[in-house]
């Protein structure tokens, strides 16, 4: 290795030339560099299929598109409420709407089944839970 007073010592003997100074690598060291750019190589590649967008399962709606503003308001507020809050956090089970609005699940479920019957909402079963979402008015 060249210290700094051999470097300083070549640029004074090269009296305003450029002088090029090479410095050879082990070829240990080598390896360990391009084994250490695999490995980081392989992370990366790892990472870009991790990112890969996923598609929702079901598309969320916009509000307007969805439910205008005039029937929106038109509802009862304790209608209005579990319709802005299934608005908010998508296709959602009573139990879900009600730990958001802090209501008893039974009176969500049973406000959430007025909005299917005005056909402002619809329901899906997957399983065992039952789903509402915003219809899909378009």
């Amino acid at each position: 290795m060249l210290s700094k007073h051999d470097i300083y010592e070549m640029g004074n003997r090269s009296k305003g030339r450029e002088t090029v100074a090479t410095v050879s690598i082990d070829s240990e060291v080598c390896e360990q560099i391009l084994q250490s750019l695999k490995e980081i190589n392989s992370k990366l590649d790892k990472l870009v299929v991790q990112t890969e967008p996923i598609p929702p399962k079901i598309k969320q709606l916009d509000i307007v598109d969805s439910m205008d503003v005039m029937t929106l308001l038109s509802l009862p507020d304790h209608l209005r409420t579990t319709a802005t809050t299934l608005f908010e956090i998508g296709p959602a089970t009573a139990e879900e709407i009600a730990t958001s609005t802090k209501k008893e699940r039974a009176v969500e479920s049973n406000y959430l089944n007025q909005l299917v019957r005005m056909d402002h909402v619809e329901k899906y079963r997957t399983g065992r839970k039952v789903y509402f979402q915003i219809k899909d008015n378009a």
